[in-house]
């Protein structure tokens, strides 16, 4: 399966002009299952604001009253009652109120948001693992997000065995996503790591190791990619 966007890979865009003062940034932590989205965000989050910056957190799907009904339902539900196709428009549902709700008016108050997954989750899983066409994906997506671009993608990458590993060592059940199998997963990897080739806002960021080195990989690409920010402070 195809990305849907071929533009070639450079520099992360930045906006300019006075959109660069107001506006705040948008940030997204993407992933495969086990590579330590989660504690990449609150580590991120925290790095932010000792520089002094606004910062709201949130994650995909949830945030949201909507959101969280939702989140239930796609984790925890029985995969043989949630058709592929019902299940994207239930994502894109919990996407249309968390961009409503919690992204747009953070951005729009020059905050910086930290997000556990976006669109590349849904291009990955839905697309690359479920095989949803995603010429299908992308019209739908931009009309929930009318056409919103995160300014960074960090997409966290492991190997899909080294990911399951981390989640056996945790005390809980594994979700829907996690029980779907290794083809699956592996598909959605490789998803993953093409659709961060094929955009110009999203760079690959290894997940292995312990978590404080990764945290260096991701404050070394987030400074790089907003040098009006940080200009040439080293990490």
């Amino acid at each position: 399966m195809r990305a849907p966007d071929r533009r070639r890979k450079g520099r992360v865009r930045r906006p300019t002009g006075s959109d660069s003062v107001s506006r705040g940034r948008f940030i997204v932590v993407e992933g495969a299952e086990g590579v330590g989205k989660s504690t990449q965000v609150g580590r991120l989050a925290a790095f932010l604001e000792r520089a002094g910056l606004p910062v709201v957190c949130g994650r995909e799907p949830g945030q949201t009253s909507v959101g969280e009904g939702i989140r239930e339902l796609l984790l925890h539900g029985n995969r043989s009652t949630l058709p592929p196709h019902t299940e994207l428009h239930l994502i894109l549902a919990a996407r249309a109120a968390y961009v409503a709700e919690i992204v747009e008016p953070a951005l729009a108050a020059g905050k910086w948001v930290v997000s556990d997954r976006f669109d590349l989750s849904t291009f990955a899983y839905q697309g690359y693992g479920t095989g949803i066409d995603a010429g299908r994906i992308a019209a739908m997506n931009h009309d929930v997000t009318s056409g919103l671009t995160p300014d960074l993608y960090l997409v966290l990458d492991l190997s899909v065995e080294e990911g399951m590993a981390r989640r056996a060592g945790e005390d809980r059940d594994w979700d829907r996503f996690e029980s779907a199998g290794l083809a699956f997963l592996r598909r959605v990897r490789r998803g993953y790591v093409e659709l961060t080739r094929s955009r110009e806002n999203a760079v690959l960021v290894p997940a292995a190791g312990a978590p404080g080195e990764v945290e260096e990989r991701i404050r070394r690409e987030v400074v790089g990619a907003f040098p009006e920010t940080f200009g040439g402070e080293r990490v």
